[in-house]
């Protein structure tokens, strides 16, 4: 009688193991998972009987085992948390799409070049009337250069 054993196809979805079948990831899982649950189990014996300890310890245990075990669409349980965590609590519901319009980037750059001109020229008149102790006005002349030359 032939026996058949399946070849997965995907080798990315083999995952090798390390000791008794299980990967090196549910074999930590499962020693922190018993150097917890048993001295709990210990505990849990002196304040009452063997099946409440027992019961307590599997309470203790069992995250440890579903960290180590559950896995949704390759991802392992953290990761699965974090992501529902942050869709759930922290993102905000509505996320409507924005884009950022060339014009209008360019348009805000504009005006942020207008307010630095602006104020470079209040520091010089200010330089100015500190100097000499008044203000001389431009003449027009030098008003278009540096209307000019805050363009570019």
């Amino acid at each position: 009688m032939a026996s058949y054993i399946p070849v997965p196809r995907d080798l990315t979805k083999v995952k090798s193991k390390v000791a008794f079948n299980l990967t090196k990831r549910q074999l930590i899982c499962f020693v922190i998972a018993a150097a917890i649950g048993i001295p709990t189990f210990f505990l849990l014996k002196k304040l009452g009987n063997a099946t409440f300890a027992a019961m307590g310890m599997m309470i203790v245990m069992m995250p440890l085992f579903f960290f180590a075990m559950y896995e949704k669409n390759g991802q392992p349980l953290e990761v699965y948390m974090h992501h529902f965590i942050q869709a759930t609590f922290i993102r905000p519901k509505i996320r409507p799409y924005q884009t950022d319009n060339y014009y209008a980037a360019l348009m805000r750059q504009e005006k942020a070049e207008k307010e630095v001109a602006k104020i470079v020229s209040e520091s010089k008149k200010k330089r100015h009337h500190n100097a000499a102790g008044l203000v001389e006005s431009r003449s027009e002349k030098s008003k278009k250069d540096h209307k000019r030359r805050a363009k570019k």
